[in-house]
Order: structure tokens, then sequence, then C-alpha cells
């Protein structure tokens, strides 16, 4: 039943997904198109052509494009007679065509002169076929000209011919200045309801009272629609939505109307012009009935629907989504229907949006910036597209597992079966008193055959490793006393000096280890065990082929304050989810403390990895290359302490991100499997994919660059550079939105955090990204960081200090709070993108802030850890 469930859940989800396809491209009936039109909006310039640089299309391309609309309607308007486009007139008549001849005007009165001049130089000639004259466009609207000097131009040219006079303004410009009326024969309005954000259900009634208005509000004169229409892409403007169907559906219902009321237009346009993005935006180049490369965008009589080819876009969306499946359910036969259900709802979603977002960009005119910017967003969205499946994957083994496939289950043996443990204690300028506690709680260990390696390297003052010697000694005189001689001991080690920091200690001390020992078992300086820890998870050894046996790191002192409160928090997440999915597939991140590692196999891959700043890692990832297995069993056993301050919890994460890309880098063959090793799919999968939201904070930080530097040019340039499309913007927010309810969900089932702790950890980690990020690029172009020893014991923060250590973050939240701000008082600010855009701002600030925020709080260590609240203890049912 559970088998078939798996096969038929998926099939379900496709055929929504098809559904979902089928129900966004629903043909909607429309008026046909009539068969002939009364006129175009006429520019011949190609997609490489642009009259502000002179660049005019030839004879025989003007003649092309009239040819083209020979037959289709009864006239052209013009807008320029500048150069060759003077021609148009003669052209046309060969085509049959009529024609609105158009003078630019503009604000360079020298230009207008000369542009008037040859206007009556072509009206001198014998020209049948000229029926209006249109003295400039969209002049007063642009504020190029004084609405006296148009009229005076005007008057001018009505002297000198008996064709029908006028200039062309948006309906309101007319109603605001009627004067204007008086120097024309007719009156041609622009009706483009887009630019006043109308939705397309409401435009054309909109147009045609507008047209209503301005009649009423003049009688005695004819008034025309000089430009009607519609953009096939572009930026959304309030409810007005530009799409090739919207532009379809617009202009088949205005022509219908327009032919049943005996209505005179020119539908704008015909052709896309390309060069218009320059003074419109993007949306100026898309407003053709005909693309640039003169293929008709539309049917004419056929239903409309929103995307033509969908049923192509909505198989490659299946078929992606089924390629992410097969991945995701490799190896998941513990994976309950709902998690496989689950799986198959993201990864639906997320192709589907994928296909959605690539066919929506490539539906613009492509120059060599926007392919270039098309191959890096696509880089990004298969990142992107990774990383969701890999957080869904998580989130899905995290909640919905059947049975763990390797649970541990506690046993008591004898004594006389236990092998001998050498448990190393590294330490390196550590507080004597600090240590001294350590080794104390050692001394209580249940375990009959175990020593104690205590190895100080390269502090220098003696006042510090001393009494942690002496104390060495106090202890095995002790155990003496208590008739062990041979059950524990304690030996002391002074090195100086020693290379290789943490892992140059620890290869000192596998050196020095007693012959008889099997298991070697690693503490941090500051940690205080259980005294059954060895007694209860040595046995996991009596499996030969395990070699790492690894029990969580936790903290004792997460009640201190609110900031330590928030941190443990924070770690609980790994230890409770992370390390728990992992271990499913033998493919754990080995820790440097409450862990303990099969000699003969730590001997066998040569020990500890001293290039490594984080060797714990890097030694677990080559024994699981060399085939052996590793257990992580989620019960506390021992507890540390966490940094008391924010930059010391920002340092330890810095070391643990950038020696994770470190020991990737080193090991990418083998990740790869380019190399061979024992390494299985399930933990490559995990090797790779697991460190991934890492590497996503290193490529996010390099998209807040570009998120600046395209703000900055948003602000000092708002006519020339638009927000980002829409649909990308959105991927930033959706991306965010997804990482914060996995984290909430999980921090609730999993960790049995309250909705405050959850708040409190995604906080803290939050307040990490900037910091791993940096780790992240430091990881992949350097290799000499030094070992950081994370201190303990230290005092908080004073409130400007703490202000100090998030400097980098305060600096780029204040970068993009003061950029969201900015773009808010652009004149679009009421367009949705622009919004959309402030909003990613805003939500880019956020880790920023969460970092100043912690380290605020962690300066004020008064606050108490209550506002977080108290974690309960890892335990074994807790997790498995």
């Amino acid at each position: 039943m559970h088998r078939s469930l798996s096969i038929v859940i998926p099939i379900l989800i496709a055929g929504l997904t098809v559904a979902l396809w089928a129900m966004m491209n629903r043909p909607s009936v429309e008026p046909p198109w009539p068969t002939r039109i009364q006129g175009y909006s006429f520019s011949p310039m190609r997609a490489d052509q642009d009259p502000g640089r002179k660049l005019y299309p030839s004879i025989t391309e003007i003649d092309q494009d009239l040819s083209l609309l020979q037959g289709e309607a009864h006239a052209i308007r013009t807008y320029t007679v500048d150069g060759i486009l003077g021609q148009v007139p003669e052209l046309a008549a060969a085509r049959s065509l009529n024609v609105s001849l158009g003078a630019w005007i503009g604000p360079d009165a020298e230009s207008n002169e000369a542009e008037l001049a040859r206007l009556i130089e072509i009206l001198g000639e014998p020209h049948r076929n000229i029926v209006r004259v249109f003295v400039g466009n969209e002049a007063i609207l642009r504020e190029d000209i004084e609405v006296t000097e148009l009229s005076t131009q005007l008057d001018r040219i009505r002297r000198l011919t008996q064709i029908p006079v006028s200039t062309a303004e948006p309906w309101h410009v007319w109603l605001k200045h009627p004067e204007l009326v008086e120097h024309v024969d007719f009156i041609a309005i622009h009706l483009l309801p887009y630019w006043e954000g109308l939705p397309i259900d409401k435009a054309v009634d909109y147009a045609f009272r507008r047209l209503d208005e301005v009649r009423q509000a003049f009688p005695g004169k004819e008034v025309i629609i000089g430009e009607i229409g519609w953009p096939s892409h572009g930026r959304r403007n309030r409810g007005a939505e530009p799409s090739q169907a919207n532009q379809t559906r617009f202009l088949r219902r205005v022509l219908a109307r327009a032919e049943r009321e005996g209505v005179i237009y020119y539908v704008m346009e015909a052709f896309d012009q390309p060069w218009k993005t320059k003074i419109e935006g993007a949306v100026g180049a898309y407003w053709g009935v005909y693309d640039a490369e003169r293929e008709p965008k539309f049917t004419l009589t056929q239903p409309v629907v929103r995307i033509p080819n969908w049923q192509e876009l909505a198989a490659l969306s299946v078929g992606l989504a089924v390629l992410l499946l097969l991945l995701l359910y490799r190896d998941s036969a513990t994976l309950s229907s709902s998690g496989k259900g689950f799986l198959a709802l993201i990864t639906y979603a997320v192709s589907t949006a994928a296909v959605l977002l690539v066919y929506d960009y490539t539906r613009q005119y492509m120059t060599p910036l926007t392919t270039a910017v098309g191959v890096l967003l696509l880089i990004g969205g298969i990142g992107v597209l990774v990383l969701l499946s890999a957080e869904a994957h998580e989130w899905a083994e995290s909640l919905w597992l059947k049975r763990w496939r390797r649970a541990f289950s506690r046993r008591e043996v004898p004594d006389a079966w236990l092998p001998m443990v050498s448990l190393h204690v590294p330490a390196y300028n550590e507080p004597p008193a600090l240590l001294i506690e350590t080794l104390d709680a050692l001394a209580t260990l249940d375990y009959p055959h175990v020593e104690v390696l205590v190895i100080d390297n390269n502090t220098k003052d003696p006042a510090v490793w001393e009494p942690v010697r002496a104390h060495c000694a106090q202890l095995n005189r002790r155990l003496l006393q208590n008739g062990k001689p041979n059950g524990q001991r304690f030996r002391f080690f002074h090195v100086s000096p020693l290379a290789g920091f943490k892992a140059g200690a620890l290869n000192f001390a596998l050196r020095e280890t007693d012959p008889k020992a099997g298991i070697v078992a690693v503490i941090d300086a500051d940690y205080l065990v259980n005294p059954n820890w060895l007694r209860d998870l040595i046995p996991a050894f009596f499996d030969d082929e395990v070699a790492i046996v690894q029990a969580p790191q936790d903290y004792r002192d997460g009640d201190e304050n609110a900031f330590k409160a928030m941190c443990l928090a924070e770690y609980r997440g790994f230890f409770h989810i992370g390390m728990v999915t992992r271990n499913e597939r033998n493919a754990i991140i080995q820790h440097g403390t409450m862990t303990m590692i099969r000699r003969d196999a730590l001997e066998a891959v040569g020990g500890w990895s001293e290039w490594c700043i984080t060797e714990d890692a890097e030694l677990g990832l080559r024994l699981f290359e060399a085939g052996h297995k590793a257990l992580y069993i989620p019960t506390t056993y021992g507890r540390g302490l966490i940094p008391d301050t924010f930059n010391d919890f920002k340092k330890q994460r810095f070391r643990w991100a950038y020696g994770a890309v470190r020991v990737l880098i080193a090991h990418r063959r083998e990740l790869l499997g380019l190399r061979r090793t024992r390494l299985s799919s399930g933990q490559r999968w995990h090797f790779l994919s697991g460190w991934l939201p890492w590497f996503a904070d290193g490529f996010n930080l390099l998209f807040n660059f570009a998120a600046l530097a395209w703000t900055i040019a948003m602000v000092a340039a708002p006519d020339q550079v638009t927000p980002p499309y829409l649909s990308i913007a959105l991927v930033p927010l959706v991306l965010f939105g997804f990482k914060m309810i996995k984290s909430f969900v999980l921090y609730r089932r999993r960790v049995d955090a309250t909705w405050r702790q959850a708040f409190a950890a995604g906080l803290a980690g939050l307040a990490l990204s900037h910091t791993i990020a940096r780790a992240t690029w430091a990881g992949v172009f350097s290799g000499k960081l030094g070992f950081f020893r994370t201190p303990k014991l230290a005092s908080s923060a004073a409130v400007l200090r703490a202000l100090i250590d998030a400097r980098e973050e305060a600096l780029l939240m204040s970068a993009f709070l003061l950029g969201a701000f900015a773009v808010l008082q652009r004149p679009d600010a009421f367009m949705m993108d622009v919004r959309v855009w402030a909003a990613v701002l805003l939500v880019q600030s956020l880790p920023y802030a969460a970092a100043v925020m912690v380290s605020l709080i962690s300066a004020l260590p008064q606050l108490p850890s209550g506002l977080v609240g108290p974690l309960a203890e890892m335990r074994t049912g807790d997790s498995t």
C-alpha cells in the first residue's frame, strides 16, 4: 500500500500541475480582428535602429513594412519627416495606404524649424494619400514646448494646406488646455490605459469614457483616437499587467467597439520598437502588433490564451520535477507517503516557477547585456533550485520518517568486554580553573580502562599551565588512594613550540597514547562530561565497521543571560535536526568534542590533518572515504561554554564555515566522484547539500552588492533604470520566507522549542549570515587562516564595543534601509515592481539588523535568559 501511494501521490500532483497550467491558460473568446482596421501608428525602425542616433531603416526595409500592412489597414500615422522617413508618403501610396503625416516637435527650436520646413516641403508635393497632418506628438505632455508656441506653429501649417491639421496629446492634456483646440482642425487624443494603471477588464470602458468626455467638452470638433494600445511585455503598472494575452484582449475589444461606433483610430503600434526602452523603459519596446522581426504576436480570430504554447511548458515543468524527484526519492525507503507527497509538492511548484521565470525573461528582446544577465540568473536559478530541494528534503526527513534506520540502543556489557580508551584534552591558553573543572569531571567517569592525556600546546605563561599539571598529579594520587592504580590516570604534556594548532596537539597525543588503547576520545577543555558517557557509547564500537561515535555538542551556561540562551537555541537546531538526518545515511559531520574514534582507523588514515582548522570534520570525511561508519547518538553527555560575546560567536562560526569550504575544496574530487573512494551517493549528497546554505550566504553577499549598485542606479537615473523584473525580484522574498517557515516548523517539532525560542534561534542564525558569507569567500580564495581559540569566561562587551563588533553589518543594514527609502521617492514609486524591490531591500537588511541586535544583546548580560526560555535536555528518545 505504501509503495503504491508513493507512486500515486507524485502522479496526482503532476496532474494537478498540468491542471494548474490549463487553468492559467483558459481560452477566452474575444471579438475577431477587423478585416481592415482604420490605421496603425507607424515607426519602421528595426531592432538595431534608433532615430535618436539617426539610424534609420533603408527604403527597402520601409517598403517591406508597408507591404506587410497593405490590405490590413486604411492608413498609417507617422511621427517625423526627418531623413529617409520623409519618403514614407510616396512609398505608402504605392501600397494603397493613406498617411497621417507627423512632424516631430521637441525642446530644440532649431531642430523644430528644420522639421517644419521639411513638412512644408512634403506638403507642397503632389501626395494625394496624405489625409491628416500632425504637428507634434505629446510635446505639451513632455513640456518640450509652450502651448502658445505650439499654437503658432499649428496656425502656420494650417495656412499652408487644406489637409486637416492637429497635434496629438493624451486626453487629459486637451481638457487641461482647451485653448489649444482653437488652433486645430480636429482633436487627436491618446488613450493608453496601461499608463494609468487600469486592469484589463476595465480598460476598454475607461478609454471610451474618456473619449466621450473629450467629445462632450468640445462638441464642435471632430475627435479621433491618435493612439490606442496595450503592451505585450514589461513592468506591471498597478492593476495594468502587460502581456501578450492582455494586448490581444484589449485591442480586439477596442477595435470591435470602435468599428461599431464609427470611431477613427490608430492602433499603437504596427511594430515593436526596441529603441524606445531608452525613453519609456522596458515596456516601451512592446506595443507592436508585430514583433521586431515582423512576425505577428497574436492570433486575430482564435480564442486568446495567456501562453499559447503552455502545453510544452507544462510538460517541461513536469519533466524537470520528475528528474528532481528521482534524485530526492533515491534511498528514501523510510520516508512516509506524507513526506514523499511534500517533496513532490515542493518540486512541482519550484519546477513550474522556474519554467515560468525562464519563459518570462526570454520574452524580452535580448541584448548582450540582458543575455549576460540571463546567464547569471540561470546559474543562480539552478543554485536556488538545488538549495530549495535540499532544504525541502531535510524538512521531509525531519518530520515524516516512518522509522529511524540507525537508532542506537544502549546496553549493559561486562567490564572485561570494554576496550581501553585514551581521552585527549587539547588546551591552549585556557584558564586553569576552567580546565581543572573539566579534569575533575573526567575523574568521575564510570569506566574501567581509561587514560586522560592533557596536551597544553604553545601557552607562554607558566602561571596558566603549571596549575593544571599540578592538578593532574593530584588526581593521580587521589586515584591511587582510592585503590585504582590502573583504572584511570592523567598525563599532562606542555609542548612549545608545537605546529599544527589543535590538530598538532591531537597528533602529539596520539603518539603518546597507551599502546593498549583501542579507542581515542576527544573533548574540549571546557566540557563537563557525564560519568556514563564512555560506558553508554563504547559498545557502539562492537560493530567492527564503526570508526566514529559522536555525541552532540551541548552547553551548560545557556541560562546565564538572554544572549547565551539565543546561542544555545541556535546550536540546538543543527544537533537536533541536521545531524540526526545525516546519521541516517552515515554522513554526519564529526566534531572535535564529545567524539570517539577507533584508534587503528585513525592511524590508518594518517591521523589529524594539521593543514585544516576544522580538522574534526575533515577527519570524519576521510574515514568515510575509507569505508568506515559513524554513529551519532543525539543524547547530551557533556556540556561546554558558549562564547561570551557576539564577536567571539562570529569568530567561532567564521572558523567553522571557512574550514568547511577548505575541506570541500580539498576533497572535491572525492565528493564529485572524480576520484574513487568508498563514499556512497547519500554521503556525497549530504556533504555537498549540507553545506550548501553556507555557500548560499556567500552568493547572497554578491547579490546584495549588486542589489545596492542597482538601487543606486535606480535613484540616480530613475528615467533610465527600472527595478529588476518583478518575477525575479520575488525570488529572494520567496526563498527567505521558505527558509524561515522551515526553521520555525522544525524547531517547534524537532527541537521541541516554543515559538519564542524558535524566533530567538532564527534571530541568532540570521545574525551570522554576513560572517558565514565572508568566511565562504575567504575559504574559496585563501588557505592561510590561522586557528582561533574561542575565549571562555570572557567579560561581556560594552555597548559601544558591541556596535563596533557589528560595524560591517550596521553599515550594510543602513545602506539597505536608505536604499529602500530612496527608491520609494521615485516618481514611479506607485508601481508594484518598485514597491517589491523596496521590500526586497528591506528583507535583505534583516540579517544585518539581526547582527546588530544580537551584538547589543550580548553587551547586556543583565538581560535574563527567561526572555528566551529554557530548552529541554537532548535525549535519544526526543530525536529517534
